[in-house]
């Protein structure tokens, strides 16, 4: 059975009989626009009430359902503004975490705990990291602990009760906005026309529905063993070797395009976004090593999966880390409207 999101993202006309859920969900999608928009607008006459800061807040978010490709953004724009001798801390919702209430992450916590992208960005990053399901929240936890001079959400884009200085909207270049829809017939979380609010729209790649200059390509980084960060190898490693390779992120398509680029043969292993990876999601393979992104790495460094503990899979596991790199008129519009705040 097709998962909505196949519905979601083809380009078959509306009209083909495989696109009658689709058809089938558009009252509900409607309604759902009807109040999200209702929702806005309560916040931008002040009718609902928004929490401001005197240090700036920089939402990175989107407006679809599922990973576009914002964390490694988010990622790039911490170690660019600390380069530029900024202190940037972040806030984030914890999806997938348990936590309750207001929490900074600790070099101890788990991503069963804390959520697998938040871990991944206070381990990459080194900067300090507050999760909670109230957002206003968070960020007053993480401007009373930390001497932070500016404040990135991870998402949030819809949390209007936090107020913001700045917005990033991030699209797929190779998924753009889906049918349109908005949920739940397509995967819009607001109406295409709020892009045209927000202070940048920046695309994930250059692919099919890239229109602009503003972009950024993720390019391969290191690939470390999943059990030692410190043991890096080079693409060599892999020649002529049969590789599993994991990704349970918003796109997989584009990590495994990745990997073949790098002239890798692999067999692919997609997982729906933030996983809760389990020994058993390993068990019985028969190729010669795995290779996985960060941010499933965060998750399956508990499993031990080189102890072949639990039943996993008995073999070489590896993490490729990928960077974004800002185009130059990204990077421009970075240096000119961010730096300024």
């Amino acid at each position: 059975m097709k998962s909505l999101a196949h519905y979601w993202y083809t380009s078959k006309p509306v009209l083909r009989a495989a696109l009658w859920p689709v058809l089938l969900l558009l009252p509900l999608s409607w309604l759902y626009c009807l109040l999200v928009q209702v929702r806005r607008g309560l916040y931008r006459f002040r009718l609902l009430a928004q929490r401001r800061w005197q240090t700036p807040v920089i939402v990175v978010g989107n407006i679809v359902a599922g990973g576009s490709g914002k964390t490694p953004l988010l990622i790039a724009l911490c170690d660019y503004l600390k380069a530029q001798g900024r202190r940037p801390g972040v806030v984030s919702r914890g999806y997938g975490g348990s936590v309750q209430g207001v929490h900074a992450l600790v070099n101890t916590d788990t991503p069963t705990l804390v959520g697998d992208e938040p871990l991944m960005i206070f381990q990459r990053c080194n900067v300090p990291v507050v999760v909670a399901a109230d957002r206003p929240a968070a960020v007053d936890r993480l401007l009373a602990m930390e001497n932070c001079d500016i404040v990135l959400s991870d998402d949030g884009l819809q949390h209007y009760r936090m107020g913001r200085a700045f917005e990033i909207a991030v699209i797929d270049s190779q998924r753009g906005l889906g049918n349109g829809f908005c949920l739940p017939a397509g995967p819009l979380r607001e109406p295409a026309g709020r892009l045209a609010s927000v202070d940048l729209v920046v695309f994930n790649g250059r692919g099919e529905y890239a229109d602009s200059e503003l972009y950024y390509t993720l390019q391969p980084g290191r690939i470390v063993r999943l059990s030692d960060a410190g043991h890096e190898v080079g693409q060599d490693y892999f020649t002529g070797k049969s590789v599993h390779a994991v990704a349970g992120i918003g796109n997989p398509p584009r990590f495994f395009e990745q990997l073949r680029a790098q002239g890798l043969t692999i067999i692919e292993h997609p997982f729906e976004d933030h996983h809760a990876f389990t020994a058993e999601d390993f068990a019985g393979w028969s190729a010669e090593c795995i290779i996985m992104t960060e941010k499933d790495a965060v998750k399956c460094r508990q499993l031990l999966l080189e102890e072949g503990q639990g039943g996993a899979f008995l073999a070489d596991a590896w993490v490729q880390s990928v960077d974004a790199v800002f185009s130059d008129a990204l990077k421009q519009a970075v240096d000119n409207r961010l730096l300024k705040l």
